[in-house]
């Protein structure tokens, strides 16, 4: 497996985030995990990303321990994260903002970097075709030099993604990547999540409330509730589960569907 969490917990004070959750991640696998507001899902991505140290339990990437890592060494590790509310650069172009996403890549001394020599001239240069490719990717050649802030929100989910993939991670997180897209912004996402799958071969994981697209893309599902795991299977197994629908529905709206 390419990710193993075991028995994790995280508490607040008295309030308890997630209990004791476990899962697992195979390689290509395309992983999602749902449940209601406040089930947890955001809490787990924050502590696969560093940001939070769970006070229990285990999560091991490609058998590397990842607690107590802070998150620029979960990155270097090749865990990238696209996040719910875009973190762009307004006033920067497609491509710079997508270039960004190579700098923990890059390895060349101040000096070089001033003065454009040696090391940082070749590496920039490879940054930059490395960008350019994944602009061609994601079909985003025609804003590639328009800045950020000019673009359609769509649009700019897809650049977010775009520096997310620049790191060349070997698991992505994707923290709600539909959240706010029309029907059409919806269909082109779920294409792109699937090439990057098919031709870049990496692992993703997806937190996200389209339950439609979870569904249709997802190989299998783990769903939260209260910070608890309650189902964990394929689509067709997990929405057809009591307690699933019990945790969306309510009781008496489960016990109907």
């Amino acid at each position: 497996m390419m990710l193993d969490v075991d028995g994790v917990s995280l508490r607040f004070g008295g309030a308890k985030a997630l209990s004791g959750v476990s899962f697992s991640v195979a390689e290509s696998e395309l992983f999602a995990i749902i449940g209601p507001n406040g089930a947890g899902k955001t809490s787990m991505f924050n502590c696969l990303s560093g940001v939070y140290r769970p006070q229990e339990g285990a999560i091991a990437f490609a058998g590397q321990s990842l607690l107590g890592r802070r998150p620029d060494a979960v990155a270097q590790l090749g865990i990238a994260r696209m996040f719910q509310n875009i973190e762009l650069f307004d006033n920067l172009s497609v491509l710079d903002n997508i270039k960004l996403g190579r700098h923990i890549h890059l390895r060349y001394s101040t000096l070089e970097a001033a003065l454009r020599i040696g090391r940082a001239r070749r590496q920039e240069l490879l940054a930059r075709r490395f960008a350019e490719d994944l602009i061609e990717f994601l079909n985003l050649q025609a804003v590639r030099s328009y800045p950020v802030g000019m673009l359609p929100y769509g649009v700019k989910k897809r650049v977010e993604l775009g520096r997310a993939l620049a790191m060349e991670p070997r698991l992505l997180l994707l923290d709600e990547p539909v959240a706010g897209m029309n029907v059409e912004e919806t269909e082109d996402m779920a294409r792109f999540i699937l090439d990057i799958r098919a031709e870049l071969g990496v692992t993703m994981i997806m937190v996200e409330h389209d339950m439609k697209l979870v569904m249709d893309l997802a190989d299998r599902v783990l769903v939260l509730d209260f910070g608890r795991r309650i189902a964990l299977g394929t689509p067709a197994e997990v929405q057809n589960d009591p307690a699933v629908l019990a945790a969306y529905l309510g009781e008496a709206g489960g016990a109907s569907a």
